[in-house]
């Protein structure tokens, strides 16, 4: 006895809607969850201190900014500590050339950014560009 199934044999499907349903609460949740942090674009390459000693070049002007916020260029004092008083103290001391020659900025660790900028500012308004910082080795 042979029972005959009058049955056809449905090919089996793969139901996608329950798999794209979940994926979509995957993606939503990973979009609520998720932080966007914005960070300013501003990039700091700070200097080495572990430079080779280089010789002193005739054409430098050492500046130093005391802890006080005292000015002193070339070992002299600046009578003043406005920026007028800064310029005209690089301007006397700053050789009549070609070449600007080359501004050694020593600032005290404990000295104020205020006075550093107050420098910085002097030497621009004087035509100096040429700035660098003197550190310590820490050897």
């Amino acid at each position: 006895m042979r029972f005959q199934s009058n049955r056809r044999q449905e090919e089996p499907e793969i139901n996608l809607i329950p798999l794209i349903d979940v994926l979509l609460v995957i993606i939503i949740f990973l979009m609520l969850t998720t932080t966007y942090a914005r960070f300013a674009g501003l990039e700091l390459k700070l200097p080495s201190a572990n430079a080779e000693l280089v010789d002193a070049q005739p054409k430098e002007l050492n500046i130093a900014v005391t802890a006080d916020g005292d000015v002193l260029v070339n070992g002299g004092p600046v009578v003043g500590r406005d920026v007028d008083a800064i310029s005209a103290a690089l301007g006397r001391a700053a050789p009549a050339g070609e070449d600007p020659p080359l501004v050694i900025i020593n600032a005290d660790a404990k000295a104020t950014h205020q006075r550093v900028i107050d420098v910085m500012q002097a030497a621009q308004r004087v035509g100096l560009a040429r700035i660098t910082f003197a550190t310590r080795s820490d050897n």
